[in-house]
């Protein structure tokens, strides 16, 4: 495909800075223990036409930043490695939510267990144990299903009538999206501990916040909860 940089010099300056902010937080995810191996990926939009993409099988803490994926938004392959194959799942959660720039996918071991769980409610999969989901994540329904990659399981995400921006794949993850690439790891945090929570408090009669608390919460900051 093609070599970088794509477009003018202003679109490759930029290209080279996401592809930097994509680096650094593939190191934080590492860090932060939500991946394993070549497991995850991340995206990270570039004006409104461009996404740069980790390629397929990286590892998101030792990525180079010259063989990362730069992609049209349209799914064309413009520059750098192969893109990971969830590209349509990522492309659906722009779609989604039209003024986020950035999307993160990982194999995260609490949200893989709860996503094997039946859902919490049909809102969301994950109950508002904490206020911290509730501000950093929101309802985070649980997509059905399909096999990764495929255009079956981007179709899953998109039939969700509901607003959310972050979600568990079924047997599989969970995926956020958010105005950065900060805050969208900030949501796939959350979203571990909510899902460790639920883990630790199943069979319990734990208590949750009460649906005017919750609303209250994500109207504050910004983001979605069903009454």
């Amino acid at each position: 495909m093609g070599t970088r940089p794509v477009g003018n010099a202003d679109v490759a300056a930029l290209i080279e800075q996401a592809s930097a902010d994509l680096v650094a937080t593939g190191a934080a995810i590492e860090t932060a223990g939500l991946c394993r191996g070549s497991s995850g990926n991340m995206s990270l939009r570039v004006g409104d036409d461009l996404l740069v993409m980790t390629p397929s099988g990286s590892l998101l803490g030792d990525l180079d930043p010259g063989a990362l994926s730069v992609v049209a938004f349209d799914g064309r392959h413009l520059a750098g490695e192969a893109p990971s194959k969830e590209l349509p799942l990522h492309l659906e959660m722009y779609r989604k939510n039209p003024s986020h720039r950035a999307v993160i996918h990982v194999h995260s071991p609490f949200a893989i267990a709860a996503s094997c769980l039946e859902p919490w409610s049909e809102f969301s999969a994950l109950p508002p144990l904490t206020p911290y989901f509730v501000m950093r994540a929101g309802q985070t329904p649980l997509v059905p299903y399909a096999h990764p990659g495929s255009n079956e399981l981007a179709g899953h995400l998109r039939q969700i009538s509901r607003p959310f921006s972050s979600a568990l794949l079924q047997n599989h993850g969970q995926i956020t999206s958010n105005a950065t690439l900060e805050s969208a790891l900030d949501s796939a945090i959350e979203v571990e501990e909510a899902a460790r929570a639920t883990l630790l408090t199943a069979g319990k009669r734990a208590r949750t916040l009460t649906p005017d608390e919750a609303c209250e919460l994500a109207e504050r900051n910004g983001t979605m909860w069903t009454p």
